[in-house]
């Protein structure tokens, strides 16, 4: 995304920052701030009034009028490459049947195969952009897509396809992840270890030989794989060279948690029921927990992330919208982040650092996104507020006033 205009060095100023960085106490305020960019990378970010004075010199700058500035939002767990919707679903789940229930009744993940299955790569991309512009409008910048709704080798490579296209399609970075091992398909009911060899030796070597996926993904659940299963998957996507993620004890407590740290993931997610060896765990391997308010709300789940777990024990936390048709519809960060706050008492720092610096880190980004540093790439989100707890506050209202993706 980088054209001549990148070239020019662009200046943000008479700005409050947020910048996140590692450095500075909290979230990295700087008042009365200022960002330069050049071939779409910050070349500084910090007080205005020790910007260095050559680089205002032929630079076009732009007055923030005293807005804030904080990094391009990331949305590090989504589904959003999917066909058709599950409001059915919704409706039974209205009249009382568990998430667990509708799933083993046949429903749940396994009603969604046979949309994506009968849909062509340019249909995927054509319902997912609303999702994915629903969230740009929000200031996101980056943002993961999962597959794991095809469920055969032809329809997860076309997911992924399809998920890789979107970059094409709109201003945006897009990181792919591989999740062959979410459910068993309708073929293979009787067959768990048939599906596993096929995920093994089938889909994962024809992705990497694509290099459709930047990472490997599973769900480890009673109604999905067991951790043997799921250890299976990851010494295969190791040998692949990708690194893993992990859907874990969202249901129950199967130990997955310890499992996904073991393999040094990147991210164990969901974690309504990971104890303190998990989190413990976690915090030894450097697995972000990734948490997602919005599928707890969504099936009214009532055992809750344990966060005093996390803050205790030094584990990094990201917060996403787990967008994705059956248990979080969900196209919004702002209010995941409300979400974070309201239903697990996350801090507004913790929410703004989980879609920011520490959503970058879930995906292996810390280098390139998720602070406002030097040498990253300038993705920036310009807001109309007073105060950074603003954007943890309030809910159906998006403060937005301009996103700058890459320097533009």
């Amino acid at each position: 995304m980088t054209d001549e205009n990148t070239k020019t060095v662009r200046i943000w100023r008479n700005a409050h920052l947020a910048t996140f960085a590692p450095g500075l106490p909290g979230m990295g305020i700087v008042e009365n701030g200022a960002i330069a960019a050049k071939d779409g990378r910050i070349i500084y970010a910090g007080a205005e009034a020790a910007l260095p004075a050559g680089l205002s010199a032929g630079a076009e700058i732009f007055d923030c009028e005293g807005r804030w500035i904080t990094p391009g939002l990331i949305d590090c767990h989504t589904h959003i490459v999917h066909a058709g919707n599950r409001a059915r679903e919704f409706e039974m789940r209205l009249s009382g049947a568990t998430y667990e229930e509708i799933a083993r009744a046949g429903g749940g993940i396994v009603s969604s195969v046979a949309a994506v299955r009968g849909a062509s790569e340019d249909q995927l991309i054509a319902q997912s952009l609303p999702r994915l512009d629903a969230l740009i409008a929000e200031g996101l910048t980056t943002v993961e897509v999962k597959s794991g709704y095809g469920l055969d080798v032809d329809s997860e490579l076309k997911s992924l396809r399809a998920a890789r296209r979107l970059e094409s399609e709109r201003a945006v970075s897009v990181r792919t992840t591989f999740l062959g091992a979410h459910a068993l398909p309708p073929e293979f009911k009787e067959n768990r270890a048939g599906y596993l060899d096929l995920v093994i030796d089938k889909m994962l070597p024809a992705v990497a030989a694509e290099g459709l996926a930047d990472a490997v993904d599973g769900f480890c659940e009673g109604i999905a794989f067991s951790p043997e299963e799921i250890e299976r998957v990851f010494v295969a996507a190791e040998k692949h060279g990708l690194p893993v993620k992990l859907h874990v004890d969202q249901l129950s407590n199967l130990g997955g948690a310890a499992l996904a740290a073991r393999h040094h993931a990147l991210s164990a997610d969901h974690l309504e029921y990971t104890d303190e060896a998990g989190a413990i765990a976690m915090a030894a391997a450097g697995t972000v927990a990734v948490i997602l308010p919005g599928a707890f709300y969504f099936i009214r789940e009532t055992k809750k992330p344990p966060i005093d777990l996390f803050r205790r024990h030094g584990v990094a936390m990201a917060l996403a919208t787990d967008v994705n048709p059956g248990t979080s519809p969900l196209t919004s960060l702002l209010l995941t982040m409300n979400m974070g706050a309201t239903l697990f008492s996350m801090t507004v720092e913790e929410c703004l650092a989980g879609v920011t610096r520490e959503a970058a880190r879930a995906l292996g980004l810390s280098n390139e996104v998720g602070t406002l540093e030097v040498g990253k790439w300038a993705d920036l989100a310009i807001w109309d507020i007073d105060r950074p707890a603003e954007l943890v506050y309030r809910m159906g209202f998006n403060p937005l006033h301009k996103r700058v993706y890459r320097g533009k």
